[in-house]
């Protein structure tokens, strides 16, 4: 398995990957069509603080981190905003593994933390909190 850095010429696969994973349980996401998925991609990377990667095994994508560097005041991090495995793939240590080659990468970018929000209680909260993550109890999350 290599970690890649994503790219235009990955967008599609992603886009069915996200698809894939992001409609079924227990997220169970509905989108009003493939190309609003293209396009949250396509506008993702016009960012230019987008960061994104991708887990290839052999010729196939089984994983994707969508985010962007954000700067903060002790330097820049790694926001993930999009993280997801091949479904049948989950349970098998490849999205901590990934994240492992992520934390890497960023080290390399100078980039010296990764920050993402995730909702409680989903498998996602559990998943990454094994892997380190610890939630922030005074910060809460709005929105308007």
């Amino acid at each position: 398995m290599d970690i890649i850095k994503m790219s235009n010429k990955h967008i599609d696969e992603c886009v069915d990957l996200f698809i894939d994973v992001f409609t079924k349980a227990p997220w169970h996401d509905t989108y009003s069509s493939r190309k609003q998925v293209v396009s949250f991609f396509q506008n993702y990377m016009a960012n230019n603080y987008f960061v994104g990667y991708v887990l290839k095994e052999e010729a196939s994508i089984i994983a994707l981190s969508i985010g962007m560097k954000k700067p903060w005041i002790n330097g820049m991090e790694y926001y993930i905003d999009q993280f997801c495995v091949k479904t049948d793939l989950q349970g098998k240590g490849i999205g901590s593994y990934f994240l492992k080659l992520i934390e890497n990468e960023i080290q390399t970018e100078k980039m010296n933390a990764i920050i993402l929000n995730t909702e409680r209680g989903f498998p996602a909260e559990k998943f990454y909190k094994k892997n380190g993550f610890q939630s922030v109890d005074e910060l809460i999350t709005l929105t308007k």
